[in-house]
């Protein structure tokens, strides 16, 4: 199955891109696409091995279950006051 990986902000700066579309087994999980990523080796083992994810828009856990065409973005970490 394909989905498509998406940066945002410090993540996108780290990785060169805004997009990355991975194909994985069915029943992967976001942990799997994490590792799917950083095995690609650098800049992609930038991403930290446990990130927030939202899959559709929705904030998920890196157990979810992925399924083809998902959209998975990467939320960055934030520094607020």
């Amino acid at each position: 199955m394909q989905v498509r990986s998406l940066f945002f902000a410090a993540y996108r700066d780290a990785m060169g891109t805004g997009t990355l579309d991975v194909d994985l087994p069915e029943g992967a999980t976001v942990g799997d696409l994490v590792s799917s990523i950083r095995s690609r080796g650098a800049p992609f083992n930038r991403l930290p091995k446990a990130p927030a994810v939202a899959i559709n828009h929705e904030v998920m856990r890196g157990d979810a279950r992925l399924t083809e065409g998902d959209e998975i973005a990467f939320l960055p970490p934030v520094a607020g006051g």
